[in-house]
């Protein structure tokens, strides 16, 4: 592990690589998985305040869900997450014209219809943040899903912490990335 600020960061962050490949995962993350994406209670009120600008890119599933549950729900672990069709789907996705499946969420912002690009949890996949009281506990989580993303970062020699530079410094800031990359730069966790 490696401290850097409250964050105690896993060296699989550093030493693993990854670079999403969706047309072979087809966006599986936010399809599988026994819970909705995890949300801060303020991404669950801006959830909120957005659905006029996020639901004319969801499914009609996804906004019948969304019309009964709500934009977030609490799951079995007592988090708050977004809510899923069947069980399975994140509420808030679509399907693009190769059949990936894509955050409605974060075409709303692409297209310029809100500054929420998405949950952090979502930005930040693969790495998941557990916060307790005295530190946050940052690690990589490697699901067989995601093994196209391992391979294409493994390809392009692109580590984990460098494909999620931008959710990283959304999350802790621009000074603690730049900590995070020195640490990856010095021995001994250089390949």
């Amino acid at each position: 592990m490696l401290e850097i600020g409250k964050a105690l960061v896993s060296l699989d962050v550093l030493e693993e690589h990854f670079l999403c490949d969706l047309f072979k995962c087809k966006g599986a993350c936010c399809v599988e998985g026994d819970s909705g994406a995890p949300l801060t209670a303020e991404e669950a009120a801006k959830l909120e305040e957005i659905l006029p600008l996020v639901e004319p890119y969801m499914t009609a599933e996804g906004k019948a869900v969304v019309g009964h549950q709500g934009t977030s729900v609490v799951d079995s672990d007592g988090d708050t997450v977004t809510p899923l069709v069947n069980n399975r789907e994140c509420a808030f996705t679509f399907r693009d014209e190769h059949g990936i499946v894509k955050c409605a969420v974060e075409k709303a912002f692409l297209d310029g219809k809100t500054d929420f690009r998405k949950p952090v949890s979502c930005h930040l996949f693969p790495i998941r943040i557990t916060e307790y009281k005295r530190f946050d506990a940052v690690n990589y989580q490697e699901l067989k899903i995601c093994k196209p993303g391992r391979d294409c970062g493994r390809g392009q020699k692109l580590p984990l912490y460098q494909f999620l530079k931008e959710p990283l410094i959304r999350k802790y800031g621009e000074n603690w990335y730049k900590q995070l990359a020195y640490a990856a730069e010095a021995e001994p966790w250089k390949k």
